[in-house]
């Protein structure tokens, strides 16, 4: 069976600079919900990547789940970022690192 994780980058909207601490703590209690529902892979903040504020790493049976999981963000639901989703197929030892 393949795995596929989906890599999901958080670009900054216009809006990001009015971040408050408020949609913070809205972002971060989705980033809860995810990981105690068991999607969350992975998840952080960028440092010197313009337009970029950061990414998290989603376990989902499908791209379509990823996306759907991402219009939950609050950060994009309220206008101050937008989702970018790659899925990509893990390699490991369990797969000969797709060999």
């Amino acid at each position: 069976m393949d795995a596929w994780l989906y890599v999901v980058f958080i670009e900054k909207g216009k809006e990001y600079n009015k971040l408050t601490k408020a949609i913070v703590e809205r972002h971060v209690e989705n980033l809860r919900t995810l990981d105690e529902d068991g999607k969350l892979e992975f998840c952080g903040v960028f440092k010197g990547y313009p337009g970029v504020a950061g990414m998290y790493i989603l376990k989902a049976q499908s791209y379509e789940e990823a996306e759907a999981l991402c219009k939950l963000e609050p950060l994009v639901t309220e206008g101050f970022a937008k989702c970018k989703i790659k899925a990509i197929q893990v390699a490991n030892k369990e797969n000969n690192y797709l060999l």
